[in-house]
């Protein structure tokens, strides 16, 4: 069983967190129902502070130390989500065809991110619609996507 360093307040749900030193590592959606934790160190507050800078602004940038572990290919996925701007998603299949790989290839790389929000791989879509999210095809880890792809949406 995963022990989180912090369990944060997220609109849509709650946040846990795993940090290695300075480092955050990892960035979990947990049910909303699941307690969060009191006792905030100086890495949590400051990573509170960037999430919630995120829920008043979606295009902000965070300033935050966070090291994904991956794959190569995964690490490439993920650095061309990191390009992709709030209120633009994309397919994976234009990511794809962006990195010369197989949609299918970016999907499973979504999949694995360990840091969803900072790394947003929730900006990609099917082509036909919402897709998956973190491995889900529905339930709530659709519920947050379909969440946070709205927060994002520009204003008109």
């Amino acid at each position: 069983m995963l022990i989180y360093d912090a369990i944060l307040d997220a609109p849509p749900c709650r946040l846990g967190a795993v940090f290695t030193g300075d480092a955050l590592i990892r960035l979990d959606f947990l049910p909303a129902n699941t307690p969060a934790s009191g006792k905030h160190d100086i890495r949590v507050r400051h990573l509170a502070e960037e999430l919630d800078a995120y829920w008043r602004n979606p295009a902000h940038e965070f300033d935050l130390l966070y090291v994904p572990a991956g794959t190569p290919f995964q690490l490439h996925v993920w650095r061309a989500l990191m390009a992709i701007p709030a209120g633009q998603p994309t397919t994976y299949g234009a990511l794809a065809k962006r990195l010369g790989t197989a949609a299918r290839a970016v999907g499973q790389a979504c999949g694995g991110n360990p840091l969803p929000i900072l790394i947003p791989c929730h900006r990609v879509l099917a082509a036909n619609g919402l897709g998956g999210f973190m491995h889900a095809s529905s339930g709530a880890p659709l519920d947050v996507k379909t969440w946070l792809l709205a927060h994002e949406r520009p204003a008109n």
